[in-house]
């Protein structure tokens, strides 16, 4: 973004007092873990409240259930969460040995025999989830979410003693030969595949899939152009939430600027942001609009409009 772009979107967001109504929303209907990373990104809060309030959401088996994923309400541990858990211990630079050594402890367990982790459990169906998150069986293994999982595992530098441990290793077989096998299906299948490619240490034979991956980005299908596409897409900024994300050089200056002139608009009157899919329950659609709103307000101030 040229920064002779951004006056009239600064402009634009402090008319609007974006940040102002977006703090009112999240302190009346986000989640802690929301308004914890809130105040590190926004406020200089300390990151061990952002893992204090993580914590809560970690089971006995080391796994995290409980909601976090706010589309599976059952209590149990599962993938997606426990991904997530890493995603936030990722974001703010701090993989708590305790809690890591908790996620270990679980991912070795549920690594299927030929390697690969399930997408989700059967009994996510205990109680509310959304319908994608229904399943009948517990073996079959899954790209979403074991390549990110695996590329979130490779940044941490706590326990890298793990990365010689069969589990492991056969988790990166199995990311191998899917990602040898073709190309993804679709955004949650990419972002498995980017991060793992990004961050696996065989940097040889990861760059000839990174060029085809580029190809897959450049196309037209996989980032939605359109600010004002509606259903469940993922567009310019969803992509390139910073002007440094790996997909940022496959959208224009003019393209990121439109998209950050729509995300402007698209703040509700509450403060906080919509989500663009039918969750479980009131509450749990207020979970996922406190986790993005988050998500939006950093990537207004990555690109210098707040």
């Amino acid at each position: 973004m040229g920064h002779h772009d951004m006056p009239e979107l600064v402009k634009m967001a402090a008319e609007r007092e974006v940040p102002a109504r977006a703090r009112a929303f999240l302190y009346e209907n986000a989640r802690l873990v929301d308004r914890r990373r809130y105040e590190f990104w926004f406020e200089g809060g300390p990151k061990e409240a952002v893992i204090a309030a993580l914590r809560a959401y970690q089971n006995p088996d080391g796994g995290f259930g409980n909601a976090l994923e706010a589309d599976i309400r059952c209590p149990h541990s599962q993938p997606a969460a426990t991904e997530l858990a890493l995603v936030m211990m990722d974001e703010i630079d701090l993989f708590d040995p305790e809690v890591l050594d908790g996620i270990i402890r679980f991912l070795r367990g549920i690594t299927l025999p030929e390697g690969g982790l399930p997408f989700v459990f059967r009994n996510a169906s205990d109680d509310a989830c959304a319908p994608w998150w229904k399943t009948d069986r517990d073996d079959v293994p899954s790209i979403n979410p074991t390549g990110r999982i695996l590329a979130l595992l490779y940044r941490q530098r706590v326990r890298t003693d793990i990365f010689a441990e069969e589990w492991f290793r056969k988790n990166e077989d199995y990311v191998w030969s899917v990602i040898e096998r073709g190309q993804p299906t679709g955004y949650h299948d990419a972002v498995n595949w980017l991060a793992f490619l990004q961050h696996v240490p065989d940097r040889e034979r990861a760059l000839p899939h990174l060029a085809g991956l580029d190809v897959w980005l450049a196309g037209t299908e996989a980032i939605v152009r359109d600010p004002k596409a509606e259903g469940y897409v993922q567009k310019v900024l969803d992509w390139a939430p910073r002007p440094d994300s790996y997909a940022a050089r496959f959208v224009t200056e003019a393209e990121v600027r439109e998209h950050l002139e729509a995300l402007l608009r698209e703040q509700r009157e509450d403060g906080g942001w919509p989500i663009n899919w039918q969750t479980v329950s009131p509450g749990a659609e207020l979970e996922w609009r406190g986790w993005l709103t988050v998500e939006r307000l950093k990537t207004l101030r990555a690109y210098g409009v707040i």
